[in-house]
């Protein structure tokens, strides 16, 4: 017999040599109908594994990002089987999950179309309802380089004699297909329910144009018909909400050839980026922020100093001024630890936060620019709290505090991750493994739930990152607290202590916003172009139905104005009902419509972008509505 430790912390007894899933049939015919994967020792394992020794078991359904990429890859399998099927003969090479859906790299003699998405599609079904078993087997590397040539597979043959000598090479079957994987899988096709394909693409093997290109098959798959439907939904609403599209339509920024990777704001954009930077300003001061300002070009020797040079000099810009070589900078911080050294500090001034909306700039790729979420050039809100160690965890709980303000604000629930070492690090392990463990006891204090990313920390120290999540339920990963013992050293930063002796300040990095271009992106998306009102670059809109009500309409545009409101007429002759479409298409909060009534009682006729029709309401009346609800920044 062999013991089974569950999440719930009890245990349970069952003889040697039962599969995982008949443990979790056990447990719950619900929990096993909905099961995908199971954590068995921390490890990711196939639900059909026997198991012979004790153990602990956790059950991953599909909202498991792990499971979700199991149900995925083993998606892809189902995908390349039919393939096959349709077209005999067509090679496989790879077909990993990736983020919301999956693919397979094909060689084959057929030319993929969208016309055969269907095809696909509808041999995909036939094989899901056959529900054939998913079974693991293993070969001796020998036997597996014969197999499979034996097959004609290639791109198999190849990936299994870059293997190790020792290593086991496992497959998995299901029916007549048999495909070289680690796994794990799914138990049964059967399980797949909802499968859609998505796209095509043009793929070199390994990613290498000095090999063949294979046909690459984009798809995606769910437990449920009603989540594909909201996925395909939000896919559509997606590319109707793109930022760039909107961005030209309401006249906030574009982007030109003359300048690729550098936006173009315009002056509605300048209103709302203006909103945003005026309200982290604010809400900065409120949180004891000091702000500065620092050049954008800087000379080489301060990046060498800084460790920028060797972690970042590919996308860094370059320039010679009187012979010495300058950077364009990439970040703030080194320019803010040149503020901090431009005083003796006590340790009374600590934690010192000093704050800095800074414009870099990094070279990026032309592949990989797209509208304000890839740029070259973007401004950072960046700031740098030097502090005494005892107040590490304080200060870190307060960024969390003003993150969660922020985000609030806007509509944004928010995940966090904690990143640790990277290898390329500066640094020793053990002060690593100190700031690590700083960070981790913070979040714990603050009662947040985080996800561990390995490997994935800034090169001078761990961080918390932040990824907000839209109404499109995309993520984005924006505000970030890193924790730095190291440009401390480097850039010989001291405070004088409590014994009249030197000591070494530590520092945070944070941004909230990440980037303001990425975030007016993020914004314009999130909100379709309707931004609450207290953004909105056009707050309100009066329309005159006919020329004789052009002078009230003028007096009540400027008292609008005068009430600090931004308000604009519009005196074009067209009709009313076209004016006010045009109004909507600009998603301006309140159009006010005036005619003689409105004229006769000093009213205003009120339509919001939202609710409609709002009836008639005095001037004054409407004043102090708009202005309430822009003062309390209502979304």
């Amino acid at each position: 017999m062999i013991n089974i430790k569950l999440k719930d912390g009890s245990q349970r007894e069952y003889p040697s040599g039962i599969s995982l899933l008949q443990v979790v049939e056990e447990i719950s015919p619900k929990l096993a109908k909905n099961a995908v994967a199971a954590l068995f020792n921390g490890q990711i394992t196939d639900l059909n594994a026997v198991i012979k020794q004790d153990g602990s078991l956790e059950v991953l359904d599909f909202e498991d990002d792990r499971a979700r990429n199991v149900y995925r890859h083993s998606s892809s399998h189902v995908m390349a089987q039919a393939v096959q099927r349709l077209w005999p003969g067509s090679k496989l090479a790879i077909g990993p999950a990736i983020d919301k859906g999956f693919y397979y790299d094909f060689d084959s003699k057929h030319s993929f179309t969208p016309d055969d998405y269907k095809l696909i599609e509808d041999e995909m079904n036939k094989i899901i309802k056959a529900d054939y078993p998913i079974v693991r087997r293993e070969m001796d590397r020998e036997e597996a380089i014969k197999f499979f040539k034996e097959k004609n597979e290639d791109y198999k043959v190849e990936l299994i004699e870059d293997l190790p000598e020792d290593a086991a090479i496992s497959f998995y079957q299901q029916g007549e297909f048999v495909d070289l994987c680690a796994g794990p899988h799914i138990p049964s096709t059967g399980r797949l329910k909802a499968i859609k394909i998505m796209s095509l693409a043009g793929a070199y093997w390994r990613g290498s144009e000095k090999n063949p290109m294979l046909q690459r098959i984009y798809a995606t798959s769910f437990p449920k018909k009603a989540m594909l439907d909201d996925y395909l939904f939000k896919l559509e609403e997606a590319k109707k909400r793109d930022h760039r599209r909107l961005g030209r339509e309401l006249g906030l920024f574009v982007l030109l050839d003359e300048g690729p990777g550098f936006p173009f704001f315009l002056p509605k954009g300048m209103i709302l980026r203006n909103e945003l930077e005026n309200f982290w300003r604010e809400e900065h001061r409120k949180a004891g922020y000091q702000e500065i300002r620092t050049p954008i070009i800087l000379n080489r020797e301060l990046w060498e100093r800084s460790g920028h040079w060797d972690h970042y000099k590919d996308n860094m810009y370059y320039t010679n001024i009187d012979e010495d070589e300058y950077n364009i900078k990439p970040m703030n911080c080194p320019g803010g630890m040149l503020v901090y050294k431009q005083n003796l500090h006590s340790y009374r001034e600590l934690p010192l936060r000093v704050g800095e909306m800074g414009l870099v700039h990094r070279h990026e790729m032309s592949g990989v620019l797209h509208g304000l979420m890839r740029v070259r050039a973007f401004t950072q809100d960046d700031a740098h709290i030097f502090m005494l160690p005892e107040q590490i965890i304080s200060e870190i709980k307060g960024v969390i505090d003003l993150v969660d303000r922020f985000y609030s604000l806007f509509g944004f629930p928010y995940h966090v991750e904690l990143s640790t070492r990277p290898e390329d690090s500066m640094g020793s392990e053990e002060i690593w493994d100190m700031a690590t463990e700083t960070l981790i006891k913070a979040l714990d204090e603050k009662g947040i739930k985080y996800k561990v990313n390995e490997g994935d920390g800034a090169f001078y120290g761990p961080k918390i990152d932040f990824h907000l999540q839209d109404s499109l339920d995309r993520t984005w990963q924006c505000g970030t607290i890193q924790l730095d013992f190291q440009m401390p050293e480097k850039f010989d930063l001291s405070y004088i202590g409590e014994d009249g002796e030197k000591h070494r300040p530590v520092m945070i990095h944070r941004v909230i916003y990440g980037s303001i271009e990425r975030f007016i992106g993020i914004l314009t998306e999130h909100f379709a172009g309707a931004f609450p009102a207290w953004l909105a670059p056009v707050q309100v809109r009066v329309l005159p139905i006919t020329q004789r009500h052009h002078d009230y309409a003028q007096s009540v545009t400027e008292s609008l104005q005068a009430a600090g409101i931004r308000a604009e007429a519009d005196y074009r002759s067209e009709k009313t009902g076209y004016k006010i479409r045009e109004g909507q298409m600009q998603k301006i909060p309140y159009l006010l419509v005036l005619g003689d009534r409105e004229v006769e009682e000093n009213m205003v006729a009120v339509r919001h972008r939202k609710q409609g029709d709002m009836g008639s309401k005095g001037i004054e009346e409407f004043k102090t509505m708009i202005l309430e609800e822009i003062a309390s920044k209502s979304l």
